[in-house]
């Protein structure tokens, strides 16, 4: 797409399987397979089932890593926790234990350099020439020069001298593609007048514009006082797609300000109903607009974000946990007070002593969740691809047979976890350090687990099935099915053992009630070993006994949020708290 600047105006003017294997603990046996028939004398047992011990009406108690904590005076909102005993799902933990166990890097390619400097200046049509000569790149000199000039934000009048050389040697004409990458240079610089221009020349061309270049001029407008042609813009957008989160960002930002709040709000609530995640600047400006207003309507609006942000597990970064801690602060009359803080393993918030909402499902919640999860993840889900209906029957038929389970293991998983370690010495010591605490565990394996190698010791193997019940399912079965089945069947007080994040199945659940059900129950459920030498105790880092939401209790209100400089991954919760109480 091109457009010819001749007869707008003056150039220089213009431009700003199939069997399993299960095996049961303890003492006495009993084989569910006739030891005469069916061929299978010989062969190992497939799973065997230990005499029932009186169940642990005990809570379970499992060595849990310490805090240490460093206080400075009376801050202890500035305790600090070692890494090693943060908790699975906590912002940053991913990134150290990357970082704790580096994987072989691939051979990447080195980086490719610049094929020519990019000027920092003006250029004439000679010095144009002469660059474009020493280009040795295959690609467009003009697209691969414009798009440099784009990543690396280069001055608007560098890139002006680029389009007015490309306009003279083209007979006035100059490509869509340079032309909307430098209306980006506009915009990013702030150059007002220059993007007015360009606004001018698209609409003189173009009856309607892609929806790339619209955004860009709607970003560029809001700032000016010919803001309500992006509300136009954006109108235009709406007759083909939906826009974008990022237009009706834009949008508010410009109808707020120009201090049109109604029309912020009916923006806002447009958004919504197009099912859209509005963006935390979004949010974090209705907060910066309101600070130090005394109107109801509007506080009711805000706190009303909040909730948004809790029933969908949203959390604010830094700065916008900064202007709701300055709008609270600000509101005339109302004294509340806000302080950073952290939530003890208690709940208890550090700021002002309150208990925060237990992880733990409620009766009804759990019911819930567990017919969701049998009937999409295990009876409805994908996991046939790898697991057949038989052997689920089968497993289920084993569960059915054996005691509620304290621990679930993901014993494959679990016995990986040290490479250097043999898996079942690795598996040992895990079972045996549980089934002291007289725990009903389960082992989830595979059947060449088995098989006596020097990585799977038969002596060991036997040891773990007289402390554990044990399944090993085909080669080629997928585990979490089997877990999460066992582990949700045999009540809420089980726990499970295994490395695996369960993203995957998280994402086969319907809808994000669900999804976020899940979430929170697998904080108060799965249980993580902390790296540790072989043989020696093993340790397992805390589960969480809060949940990790914005929360009310009407005189105080309490939200996590992100730290700037912490990288959180999608299924990781923040540490980082805003408290905020009322003065009484």
């Amino acid at each position: 797409m091109t457009f010819c600047f001749t007869g707008v105006r003056s150039f220089p003017k213009l431009w700003k399987s199939n069997s399993y294997l299960g095996l049961c603990p303890g003492h006495s046996y009993m084989s569910l397979f006739p030891k005469d028939c069916y061929g299978i004398r010989n062969q190992h047992k497939w799973f065997s089932l230990k005499t029932a011990s009186p169940q642990n009406t005990k809570a379970t108690n499992l060595p849990i890593a310490k805090a240490r904590y460093r206080r400075k005076g009376n801050e202890s909102c500035n305790k600090q926790v070692s890494p090693e005993s943060s908790h699975l799902f906590a912002a940053g933990a991913a990134k150290k234990r990357a970082q704790m166990n580096p994987q072989s890097k691939d051979h990447a390619l080195p980086p490719v350099k610049n094929i020519i400097q990019l000027p920092t200046k003006p250029l004439n049509s000679e010095e144009w020439d002469k660059l474009q000569e020493d280009f040795k790149g295959k690609a467009n000199f003009e697209d691969w020069i414009i798009s440099q000039m784009a990543h690396y934000n280069s001055s608007v009048d560098v890139a002006k001298s680029l389009l007015a050389w490309v306009a003279a040697k083209n007979n006035g004409i100059v490509g869509y593609n340079l032309l909307v990458k430098y209306l980006y240079l506009c915009v990013f610089h702030k150059q007002t007048s220059e993007v007015f221009d360009i606004y001018e020349i698209m609409k003189a061309r173009y009856k309607s514009l892609e929806s790339g270049g619209t955004s860009l001029l709607i970003r560029g407008l809001i700032h000016s006082d010919r803001w309500r042609e992006a509300l136009l813009l954006l109108k235009d957008i709406k007759k083909v797609m939906t826009p974008s989160k990022k237009n009706y960002n834009d949008c508010i930002q410009g109808a707020l300000l120009h201090q049109d709040v109604n029309t912020a709000w009916n923006l806002y609530q447009e958004l919504l109903c197009q099912d859209l995640i509005p963006m935390m600047e979004t949010l974090k400006a209705f907060f910066d607009f309101g600070k130090g207003i005394k109107d109801d309507q509007y506080s009711n609006k805000l706190l009303d974000i909040l909730l948004y942000l809790r029933n969908n597990q949203l959390y604010p970064g830094e700065s916008f946990a900064q202007s709701i801690k300055t709008w609270f602060e600000s509101v005339p009359g109302e004294q509340w007070k806000g302080r950073f803080t952290t939530i003890q393993r208690s709940g208890q918030c550090l700021g002002c002593g309150k208990t925060i909402e237990s992880i733990h499902l409620s009766p009804e919640e759990y019911e819930y969740l567990k017919g969701k999860i049998m009937r999409d993840v295990i009876d409805g889900g994908d996991q046939y691809k790898k697991t057949t209906p038989q052997e689920l029957k089968r497993f289920k038929n084993f569960v059915k047979y054996c005691p509620p389970f304290d621990i679930v293991i993901d014993g494959l998983n679990v016995a990986k976890m040290f490479p250097k370690a043999r898996e079942s010495q690795v598996l040992l010591n895990v079972v045996s350090q549980l089934a002291k605490q007289n725990l009903q565990v389960l082992v989830l394996g595979r059947k060449h687990m088995l098989t006596p190698c020097a990585r799977w010791r038969k002596d060991e193997m036997e040891k773990v099935q007289k402390q554990a019940s044990c399944f090993f399912a085909d080669n080629i079965s997928e585990d979490d099915p089997f877990l999460l089945y066992a582990t949700l069947h045999s009540g809420s007080h089980c726990k499970f053992i295994t490395k695996d994040l369960m993203r995957d199945h998280k994402a086969c659940l319907p809808d994000a009630k669900t999804q976020r059900l899940f979430f929170k129950w697998q904080q108060g459920h799965q249980l993580a070993i902390i790296n540790r030498l072989p043989g020696s105790k093993i340790t397992f880092q805390h589960i969480l006994s809060y949940d990790t939401v914005v929360q009310t209790t009407g005189d105080s209100w309490h939200i996590p949020y992100d730290e700037d400089l912490v990288e959180r991954y999608s299924y990781e919760v923040p540490t980082k708290w805003l408290c905020l109480h009322r003065k009484t």
